[in-house]
């Protein structure tokens, strides 16, 4: 399996093959889908733009999301659609908020 670039365009990630092209979108992109932080522990979800899938088969891991601070920092979840990293955030912000750590 090749490593695959990709663009967004919307919430859709689209495949890019020329690497320039890539790169030249990649520097001005703003690629945060979400940020929050709650009693100081920040909670970022991003749109990486490369496949982080580097096995030979599945979907393409293009979205993920960090933890920084607090009982979970570092801690680190990935995500292939647009949508799975909206719910994901979501679903680590209510754990954060109910664990107030």
């Amino acid at each position: 399996k090749m490593i695959m670039y990709y663009r967004l365009d919307g919430h859709i990630a689209m495949p890019v093959d020329d690497i320039m092209e890539w790169a030249r979108w990649f520097a001005k992109a703003d690629r945060i889908v979400r940020r929050d932080v709650i009693s100081g522990v920040i909670i970022s979800t991003v749109f990486l733009g490369i496949d982080h899938n580097f096995g030979d088969d599945g979907l393409p891991i293009l979205y993920k999301t960090m933890i920084l601070g607090g009982d979970h920092n570092e801690d680190q979840y990935r995500y292939s659609t647009y949508d799975e990293a909206v719910a994901g955030h979501e679903k680590i912000l209510d754990e954060i908020r109910r664990t107030k750590c």
